[in-house]
């Protein structure tokens, strides 16, 4: 015991000894401090002219350090935090004072908040905006977007023709923008004062590319227009294509659209409203025999385009271009084509062993082609279109085709004569119950009258078809079927056809064609 006391004894004066001596090395350093004086403070102001380099591991490993301990603090903050003096411009009391008090002013910095992509504050304020006024969109409408901002002014009226005006200036009086859609006609009037620019050069330092329809007069220019027309409608269409002159001139020049229309080529002047010949193609009144009066050398019979059609514009249509597409016409350049598949089941053989019979398909075509001078040519066959429509002329009708002959498929063919519905021809004048005549009516315009000859000459039959529209932007390209009957000219019967598997007609361009008969 007397052991262990003495070394706890010995252990107590150690530890007094290290205490007293770190209290005296901590009050001598303290005191061995100098303050500092003017001289160290004057270099430690001086500014250093680049900032000492450190190793990039370091500034690494530092940076690394200070974020596991502790985020890094930033002392410069105090002036800003504080706020600015009063006075100062853009001062926060400033601010205040342009703080939204009514229902516009805050719809107003919403608007503004949204433009900025700070959806949230915009949000908040579209709702204190509501909140105040739920009409307020409509008073922000009518302060920012005024009705009057949209109206386009309204041109001078000038005299678009002057009598001292020299040849080439435009003459704006045969082009019509009326009755075409507002976007449509706006676009238009805009290209009306382009010209027609040439190809650019393949470089910059190429010369310009001659171009001598941009020098054209438009007298010319209107006249090369026109005998494309004549030739080939869809080709001048095809135009608008090309620029924006020659768009401006394919949608509202009216003169090249007066002579499409009423022309024979394409436009009603070839349109028959009464039979013009009789079934066999023989002119009316002509009892004698004789073969059907269809050549290519034979002229087309002379004929005036009705004046109801030139009474038509523009009281009904609003220009002669929207006559041609829209009123009911029949086309000469191609042929109408009508394709029927059905199906129906077959007999099965007695010494077949499957137990269900067979179904067959059956396909076959009609075809009908109209030509200008009143006939048509008819033909029900399996043959498909490409064996048939370059053999569908009238020369090749009632021919004696041999089997070898590839216009032998005309062998079926038959002739006949058409005629379109409209004012001009009433029907037929009824009678009533008590034998009065009743007053004939006009009838509706749009429908074809076909009427041919029989598989034999005792029959005669009729066709009756509804001209439509199939496709887009494309008109009377299409005969829907209203009726189909047969006469016995023996029993003087009618019988009606059933069309449960006929199907519609739909024209097809064949450019041999031409401008035949």
């Amino acid at each position: 015991m007397d052991q262990t006391e003495a070394e706890l004894e010995s252990f107590r004066q150690k530890w007094r000894e290290e205490v007293s001596a770190r209290r005296q090395s901590r009050t001598a350093g303290s005191a061995a401090t100098p303050k500092p004086s003017h001289t160290s403070s004057s270099r430690s102001q001086v500014p250093r002219s680049t900032p000492p380099e450190i190793p990039t591991d370091k500034l690494r490993d530092r940076a690394e350090e200070l974020d596991e301990v502790e985020p890094p603090g930033y002392h410069d903050l105090g002036e800003i935090e504080s706020g600015r003096r009063l006075g100062d411009i853009g001062s926060s009391s400033a601010i205040s004072t342009n703080e939204p008090r009514s229902a516009l002013e805050h719809y107003e910095q919403a608007v503004e908040k949204e433009s900025q992509g700070s959806l949230g504050d915009s949000v908040n304020l579209y709702r204190k905006a509501f909140r105040l006024d739920s009409g307020v969109h409509e008073t922000y409408k009518k302060k920012h977007f005024p009705a009057s901002s949209f109206q386009r002014p309204k041109p001078k009226q000038q005299d678009v023709n002057p009598s001292n005006a020299p040849v080439t200036v435009p003459n704006t009086a045969h082009h019509s923008l009326y009755g075409l859609p507002a976007a449509l006609s706006n676009l238009l009037q805009d290209f009306s004062s382009l010209s027609i620019v040439g190809e650019a050069p393949p470089t910059d330092f190429s010369p310009a590319q001659p171009c001598p329809i941009a020098t054209l007069p438009e007298e010319l220019l209107v006249e090369i227009l026109l005998q494309l027309a004549i030739h080939d409608v869809a080709s001048f269409a095809r135009l608008a294509q090309v620029c924006k002159r020659l768009a401006f001139l394919v949608a509202t020049e009216e003169r090249v659209w007066k002579r499409v229309a009423l022309g024979p080529e394409v436009g009603f002047e070839a349109m028959h409203y009464e039979w013009a010949c009789k079934v066999n193609g023989k002119p009316l009144g002509d009892d004698g025999e004789g073969e059907l009066l269809l050549s290519s050398e034979s002229e087309n019979p002379p004929s005036v385009p009705s004046p109801l059609t030139t009474l038509l514009v523009p009281a009904i249509y609003p220009s002669y271009r929207a006559l041609f597409r829209q009123r009911p016409r029949i086309r000469f350049n191609g042929c109408y084509i009508s394709t029927v598949n059905y199906t129906r089941p077959g007999a099965s053989s007695p010494t077949s062993i499957s137990w269900n019979s067979p179904i067959h398909i059956v396909t076959y075509y009609r075809y009908l082609r109209f030509l200008r001078n009143g006939t048509c040519i008819s033909l029900l066959t399996t043959a498909e279109p490409g064996d048939v429509i370059p053999h569908m002329l009238p020369e090749n009708v009632h021919k004696n085709h041999s089997g070898g002959l590839p216009s032998a498929v005309m062998k079926d063919a038959l002739r006949g004569r058409w005629r379109l519905s409209g004012p001009v021809q009433p029907i037929l004048p009824l009678e009533n119950q008590e034998g009065n005549a009743l007053v004939p009516k006009a009838e509706e315009e749009g429908t074809v009258h076909v009427e041919t000859e029989g598989v034999t000459p005792k029959y005669l039959y009729k066709m009756a078809l509804s001209l439509g529209s199939a496709g887009r932007g494309v008109r009377n390209n299409k005969l829907v079927w209203k009726g189909y009957w047969s006469y016995n000219r023996l029993t003087d019967d009618w019988a009606e056809f059933g069309l449960k598997n006929d199907r519609a007609f739909y024209w097809s361009r064949v450019k041999s064609y031409g401008m035949g008969l």
